[in-house]
Parts: structure tokens; sequence; C-alpha cells
């Protein structure tokens, strides 16, 4: 199988998987949910989407900074206007072809600044992982900060799989639950080392090798303070994101910080299943939603529109960086070059003024 055809199948995958969640989301709405929907979006404060996108727009013009600290070991200095540029562009890229922005904008960049698309990789690896870590943290800090309420999810759930008919949750079945988990354990390790040798094996090991990579990165910036204030700035700009956006809705503007940690949990994990979450948020973000007592209605209507604004927000801007980006670096390089003539104009021998005085021919 070719690479075209190896990416062609992967795209149609994806976009089956795409047109499944919008589809989920839309039929798993009752009739009598859609009058409640409607009612909550169209009594909506939407004054209140314009700090949301502002928070939304600090949050990545940070990731840019944060690219730029990544790439100052390397011996690389691109303005922010360029990187931040770029880090829009990508983020619009992603709308239409998943994980397209992460190498569109290493291009770009690589475009307007003197800096090798490929050198740039090992920097989109290293955010990564960070990223990564910032969500387990999230995940970390929502469950120790609510744990009743999740542990009696959990709880619930688990009766419901492993329960017995007089309630509660039986031994034997736990035991074997764990037994299973053991033994899909083991069997990973196994085949892990045993089949080494396969592609899907290597491949999985190399993901694994460059995410370590990344994170051991951070020794090499000298700016470390700096890059670990922007990770922490960038999470908490998404927070802020969610939780103004709980005010708009009359239905979720009494909760509080911790209902939106759970949706910026949730919501970064629609963001992995699906290309921008399309589909995927609505329904998580409903369904986490739900574990604070509101109605499953109310919960999709908070849900596709956080998703709405964040769609618009990156598909706009990144259409505006585009058109921005050229111009800008025009403006830029036609400044050098009448800086360079002004000053070969001003050099002696050059036949020009210098000061009130005039070189002899």
């Amino acid at each position: 199988m070719n690479k075209k055809t190896k990416s062609a199948i992967q795209y149609v995958v994806v976009l089956a998987l795409v047109i499944f969640l919008v589809w989920w989301s839309l039929a798993s709405i009752k009739p009598e949910q859609w009058p409640m929907i409607k009612h909550s979006l169209l009594t909506a404060n939407y004054w209140l989407l314009v700090p949301v996108v502002l928070a939304l727009l600090a949050s990545h013009l940070s990731r840019a900074i944060r690219w730029k600290i990544l790439m100052e070991p390397m011996g690389y200095h691109p303005r922010i206007s360029n990187t931040f540029m770029a880090v829009l562009i990508g983020y619009m890229a992603n709308l239409a072809v998943p994980r397209l922005g992460e190498v569109l904008k290493c291009t770009v960049l690589a475009k307007y600044e003197k800096v090798p698309a490929d050198k740039l990789v090992g920097t989109i690896v290293a955010e990564r992982a960070f990223d990564l870590v910032c969500l387990l943290i999230v995940m970390a800090v929502t469950i120790l900060t609510q744990t009743g309420l999740i542990g009696e999810y959990l709880y619930n759930e688990m009766s419901t799989t492993f329960g017995s008919k007089a309630g509660g949750i039986t031994t034997t079945k736990l035991i074997i639950l764990a037994a299973i988990l053991i033994f899909l354990l083991v069997a990973v390790i196994f085949v892990f080392r045993k089949f080494s040798h396969l592609s899907i094996i290597q491949k999985i090991r190399t993901i694994a090798s460059g995410i370590w990579q990344g994170l051991t990165s951070v020794r090499l910036i000298k700016k470390k303070g700096w890059f670990f204030f922007h990770s922490i700035f960038i999470w908490a700009m998404y927070l802020a994101s969610v939780q103004i956006g709980m005010y708009a809705l009359n239905e979720t503007a009494g909760f509080g910080i911790k209902p939106s940690m759970a949706v910026l949990f949730s919501g970064s994990i629609a963001m992995i299943i699906a290309p921008s979450g399309i589909g995927a948020y609505p329904i998580l973000v409903s369904k986490t939603m739900s574990l604070y007592g509101l109605d499953i209605a109310y919960g999709k209507a908070f849900g596709w529109l956080l998703w709405t604004v964040q769609f618009f927000q990156q598909l706009v801007c990144g259409g505006i960086a585009l058109v921005l980006l050229p111009l800008l670096n025009k403006q830029k390089k036609s400044n050098e070059i009448t800086s360079g003539n002004r000053h070969q104009d001003t050099q002696p021998g050059s036949g020009k003024k210098t000061g009130s005085t005039m070189e002899a021919p």
C-alpha cells in the first residue's frame, strides 16, 4: 500500500467518524428537548462570547511565545508576530485536515523566518508532550477536588456493569476485572518484546520516545521559568474561556470553577477523538454537565455553543493571519531595503551627502 492510498484511507475513516459523531449528537436529542435547546440559545448573552474569544487568542499568543522559547536553543529568534500568525494559521488548517496545522505552521514560519522547517519538528513534539502533561494535571486536579461526585459516578457505573442482583458490587466480578487488566498488561509487554520488529510496534515506540525526548528537551531551554509560565497560562486561558462561556447561558450561569475544569478535561478529550472536536465535543460536554444536575438538553446547547465559538474563532483569525502575514513581512522587507540604502548612502566615498558635506568627484 503506497503512502497516498494510506493517507486517503485515513482521511475517509476520520471523515466517517466525524459524520457519525455529528449524527449521534443530533439524533440523540429527543423531540421534547429541541424547544429547550432553542430557548436556551435564544436567551443567551452573546456579548460574553467576546471575552471567550479574547481568552482563546491570549492562549494562542502565549503558545506562540512558548514556541519561540523552544527555538532559541537552536539559535533561531523569529519575531513573535510571525510565530503568532503561524499558530493561528495552523489552528485553521486543523479544521480541514487533522494534524495538518502542525506541519503547516512550521512551513509557514520557515517561509518568513530563517528557520528550517525540519528543525521545527522537535519543537512540535516538545509542545505536544507538555500539553499532554498539562491535560493529565487537569484530570488529576478535577478528580482530587471532586472525589465525592466522581467517585459516586464511577461507583454507579461499576454497579451497573459488575453489580449483583441484590445491589452493590460483587467481589468476584471485581477480582475477575483485576485479573483481566493484569492479563492485558502482561500481554502488551509480551507483544512489545516478542514482535518488536513489526512496523506498528516500532511506530508506537517511536511516538513514545518522541514524547519522552520532548519532555526532557526542557533542560536545554534557557528561559525555563517563562516556558513553564506560558504552559500554565495557556491552560488557564482555556479554563477561563469555559468559565466565561458558562455565564453566557442562563442555565449554566450558576456553575462554578469545578464543573468548568471537568468540561475543560472532557472537551480536550473530544478534541483528540475528532478533528477540532466536531460532534464529539457537545456529546462529552453534555455528559459531563449532567453529572452536576444539568439537563442533557441544556448541556448540548452549552456544548454546541462553546464548540461553535472555538470553530469560528479559529476559522476567522486564521484567515486574517493568512492575509496579514505576507503583508507584514513585505513591509518589513521594504523597511530593511530602505534602511540598507540609507546606510550605504552615508558611507564615505559614496558621493552622497554626509551631514552638510559632499564628497569630491
